[in-house]
């Protein structure tokens, strides 16, 4: 995610009997999707998992909302390790990690195993997710670089989505799900591992890489009304991808009483999937367009889970998340548009982290306090509360918009 730290110089390092540039690039793409792949298999994995020990529900909150504290600690201090002691020792150490993460899963016999698991995975994603979304643009045929950032868009939300949807199908036709998923991913991991390995070196080795390891996170002047006017609805957005991912499959079952691992998993699928379609098409819509779409979007999106909690109805939730996921690839796409211009070279990274410190808090700090929620309240007030949250905060973002089109 953090791709536009990448400012160190970079060069060809040629080596021996390394990959063709096109293969590399496909092996680099399936690897970095391998990782998502797994964060996002743990959507419905976590629903069997609480079936399976009979944990509390509040820890489902728990065990996913962790993977945002690793994932950040890991891209404000080492995203931007790589752009100084090269693509490939960062690559392979995270994979590394990640392998070190799918075995936690797979020989995991109670909820603590995947509380350590969860932060071990973020802490892989977080090193690997600048790396490889760099290394994808590197790796792409000259004058045809938007390949390689198209790869990396859809290597990350549709692999969320994927592993979401194949996990549920896994869980709902064989009782080894949990085996299968990650010796599969294990496997992946490896192929990907071996890829990185014989691919070439994209970076030539440059001094400063303990200075890099310092976390920027700023917000310039120029950039600030820009940034305050866009917080908001990215927190909104970054809320309702984690109702997607950690709170929907457990409401298929709790709210719905469907006891469907498949439906579980697609409704973790499609605002992940609608998310990587969106910020494809939007990729050439104006900026300030693009955000304010995203920002109806998120409210409508909302909206409509809201109404479909309270119908008892699961179409209508799950139409409502897919249009928050055109609101999440419009406007966080939007969201790093307006503001990076703003900013000169160096100043960069930092407002980039800035944006990923709004995010992940978002993603994983009120999830973990909607499950504190659920016993003096009850889910489904828990639930709305929590959405009706990311309403207000993308009015906030709606005025604050307007504010910004005046002035201009």
């Amino acid at each position: 995610m953090l791709s536009t730290q990448t400012a160190a110089p970079s060069g060809v390092v040629p080596r021996p009997r390394a990959l063709p540039g096109g293969l590399a690039m496909t092996g680099a793409a399936v690897a970095f999707a391998s990782m998502y792949l797994a964060a996002g298999a743990l959507t419905p994995l976590l629903v069997a998992y609480k079936q399976q020990w009979g944990f509390p529900p509040e820890m489902i909150n728990v065990a996913f909302a962790v993977y945002a504290i690793g994932f950040l600690a890991a891209a404000l201090i080492l995203g931007s390790l790589s752009d100084y002691i090269g693509r490939r020792p960062v690559l392979i150490g995270a994979l590394i990690v990640q392998l070190a993460s799918s075995v936690l899963f797979l020989v995991g016999t109670d909820v603590t195993w995947v509380i350590a698991g969860r932060i071990v995975q973020g802490i892989a994603g977080g090193a690997a997710t600048s790396a490889f979304t760099a290394t994808l643009v590197e790796f792409a045929p000259a004058g045809r670089k938007r390949i390689g950032t198209v790869l990396g868009s859809i290597g990350l939300t549709g692999g969320l989505a994927l592993g979401s949807l194949l996990a549920g199908l896994a869980i709902q036709l064989t009782p080894a799900a949990n085996t299968i998923v990650f010796v599969v991913l294990i496997v992946l991991t490896i192929l990907g591992g071996v890829t990185v390995i014989a691919s070439p070196e994209t970076v030539t080795c440059s001094p400063g890489w303990r200075r890099s390891l310092t976390p920027r996170v700023s917000i310039p002047s120029s950039a600030r009304k820009e940034f305050y006017a866009a917080a908001p609805v990215v927190a909104a957005v970054w809320m309702l991808a984690g109702l997607s991912g950690g709170l929907a499959p457990n409401m298929v079952r709790s709210i719905f009483y469907l006891d469907s691992p498949f439906l579980g998993g697609f409704a973790g699928f499609v605002a992940p999937a609608m998310a990587a379609g969106i910020g494809l098409v939007f990729a050439k819509v104006p900026s300030r367009r693009a955000m304010l779409i995203g920002i109806y979007a998120s409210i409508v999106g909302a909206a409509g889970i809201i109404g479909g909690v309270f119908a008892g109805s699961l179409t209508i939730m799950i139409l409502g998340q897919a249009v928050a996921g055109i609101g999440f690839g419009a406007s966080f796409t939007a969201a790093l548009q307006l503001l990076i211009p703003l900013v000169t070279s160096h100043q960069r990274a930092g407002i980039v982290a800035s944006i990923y410190v709004v995010s992940y808090l978002a993603f994983g700090l009120p999830i973990v306090s909607e499950g504190q929620l659920v016993e003096p309240l009850g889910e489904i007030p828990a639930v709305v509360c929590y959405t009706a949250l990311t309403i207000l905060l993308a009015l906030l973002s709606l005025v604050a918009q307007a504010r910004l089109t005046r002035r201009a």
